[in-house]
């Protein structure tokens, strides 16, 4: 008998527990939606927003410069390598040119010739003035006849536009050498940049034509101008301006960051995968020198400036349905869904611009039961 009531006893005890954990569930479900929903209240708190993105590191402008050729040639001396530093105004390649020496000499005969016009030009016109001079005398004193003069007159006349013609081709024969010269600096190339040979794109022996580009010999980069373009998101490109703060980290060295800050924002979008992206030009503000490499890839942070005192809620008890965002709240014991507008995001939290007030409590996980409002 007593066997009977013990386990009459646990029965009713496994009864009463069960009805009450059965309680205890329904008043948790009525309270947030279904048991165990997570809740958050709407606060205010200062916000340090950024602007996540990634980039590259590049030359600045006038950092990379392609060397080539204007003239048409073999290439007889190639003076640089990959690897190689080389300063500004340093030779870094030669053309054959026996062809353009040959033609600047004769240039220059032709220049000595025409001094040597010049030169007699103007002892003919002196001599045809003199005699010009003694005429214009005699006539004076009736010494010399009309005809005479007339004609040391015209020979004055003559010498002095024989002395123009040959200043004129003088002239000319200046220009040409002028322009000989010229092409004959052509065949020696030399950096117009300090930097280092990324590339070379010929060797000794080639023969290059020159058309509408220029054949490109050596590629020389800058390696102390470098900068980060950042691609940032077309929803976060109005948040940016020039002077913001902003740090980086490249893939070779992941524990390092690097300052900078923004310098510029490119109006033409960049178009990657149907993202429309822009290009946001960080200026490198700490030491690199022997880090960073073109092309390197970049995850970069925008610091915006701090907002103080903004109403925020967990991102994740923002949801969107239907086109619309929106949060579900707790008012009076009752689930109601809240069109809201959002703003900044740092972090986990994100600022409501409008449809809630502080204080309100959201549930952070859909519930089970809806009613719109």
């Amino acid at each position: 008998m007593k066997k009977i009531w013990f386990f009459l006893g646990l029965a009713l005890l496994i009864i009463v527990v069960s009805a009450a954990g059965w309680w205890w569930y329904e008043l948790d479900t009525n309270k947030d939606g279904r048991a165990g929903s997570e809740t958050a209240r709407v606060i205010k708190r200062d916000f340090s927003a950024t602007v996540l993105a990634t980039g590259a590191v590049k030359p600045q402008v006038g950092a990379e410069v392609k060397v080539g050729a204007r003239i048409s040639g073999k290439v007889e001396h190639l003076y640089a390598n990959i690897g190689d530093t080389v300063k500004k105004g340093q030779v870094i390649a030669e053309l054959e040119k026996a062809d353009l020496e040959a033609g600047l000499a004769r240039y220059q005969a032709e220049v000595d010739v025409a001094e040597a016009k010049i030169n007699d030009a103007m002892a003919r016109m002196k001599l045809a003035v003199r005699e010009y001079q003694r005429q214009k005398n005699l006539l004076a004193k009736d010494l010399t006849s009309q005809g005479v003069f007339d004609k040391a007159l015209k020979e004055k006349e003559v010498a002095e536009a024989a002395l123009l013609v040959t200043q004129k081709q003088h002239n000319a024969a200046q220009a040409a050498l002028r322009e000989a010269q010229v092409r004959l600096s052509y065949a020696t190339l030399t950096a117009p940049i300090a930097g280092v040979v990324a590339s070379v794109a010929t060797q000794e022996g080639e023969t290059v034509a020159a058309g509408l580009n220029a054949p490109t010999f050596v590629n020389i980069i800058d390696l102390q101008r470098l900068q980060v373009d950042a691609y940032v998101d077309e929803v976060d490109i109005g948040k940016i301006r020039a002077g913001q703060r902003a740090m980086f980290t490249v893939d070779t060295y992941p524990a390092q960051e690097f300052e900078g800050k923004v310098v510029a924002i490119y109006p033409k979008a960049v178009i990657q995968e149907n993202v429309v992206n822009y290009d946001v030009v960080i200026e490198i503000t700490s030491p690199y020198q022997g880090l960073l490499m073109p092309e390197m890839t970049t995850s970069v942070t925008v610091f915006l400036e701090t907002r103080k005192e903004v109403l925020a809620i967990p991102a994740r008890a923002v949801k969107r349905e239907r086109g619309k965002t929106i949060v579900y709240i707790l008012d009076n014991g009752q689930i109601t869904a809240r069109q809201i507008r959002t703003g900044w995001r740092d972090g986990s939290w994100i600022e409501v611009a409008t449809g809630l007030n502080k204080g309100q409590t959201v549930l952070i996980d859909v519930p089970s039961v809806r009613e719109e409002k």
